[in-house]
């Protein structure tokens, strides 16, 4: 369930590198399991609590996070929890370590949106530079490593950035507002329960 009513066009941003780690571990768990089903038959399914864990946070470590934007604000789907971040709460856009909505009431960085390393400022080049939003430059027009709009950090924080000023020109975004408009916030609590579940089950699988 959504932290927040969404409007207007709805913009998913999903990095690829995440997807890819989550079908790897989902490959590995899958593999596991045939392993063990094929060497120890059906009732060896019983000690298959660590490959599931496994699968279930290629789920909700890498698959699931996303960056939601839409015309009402940015939702940030994080593994644990979901932040909505309404247009008139949000006060700046940071990308030092991750994508983070800088807003009155706190800073609130996306797991989908990680900034990047060294070797992935290395690979910038002239266009990833340039016809950004106003907002992604600092002084005497620098950009910072996580805005290079080759990185995932750099494309998520242009979405964002871009709705906004499309949202500021049009006159739907008061200003001023970021103190006094509160963030949404709501706790993914069925997915802390099936962790501690598959938790539990893992610890008893390997000390049995």
């Amino acid at each position: 369930m959504s932290a927040m009513q969404h409007a207007g066009q709805v913009d998913v941003f999903k990095a690829r590198s995440n997807s890819a780690l989550a079908v790897l571990l989902w490959a590995a768990a899958a593999f596991g399991i045939v392993v063990t089903v094929v060497q120890t038959g059906l009732p060896g399914l019983r000690f298959a609590a660590p490959l599931v864990l496994m699968a279930f946070a290629g789920w909700a470590l890498f698959w699931r996070p996303a960056v939601v934007v839409s015309d009402a604000g940015v939702e940030l789907v994080n593994p644990l929890r979901r932040i909505g971040v309404p247009w008139e709460a949000l006060a700046f856009v940071d990308t030092k370590y991750a994508l983070t909505l800088v807003t009155g009431s706190g800073r609130f960085a996306s797991w989908a949106a990680p900034a990047p390393g060294m070797w992935g400022a290395r690979g910038a080049r002239p266009q990833h530079l340039t016809g950004l939003p106003e907002s992604s430059y600092g002084p005497e027009h620098s950009v910072r490593p996580g805005d290079l709009t080759h990185t995932v950090s750099g494309q998520a924080a242009l979405l964002v950035r871009r709705r906004w000023a499309e949202q500021v020109e049009r006159g739907a975004v008061a200003g001023g507002r970021a103190d006094e408009t509160p963030v949404l916030r709501r706790a993914e609590w069925g997915i802390v329960a099936a962790t501690l579940v598959l938790v539990a089950a893992t610890i008893v699988t390997l000390a049995a």
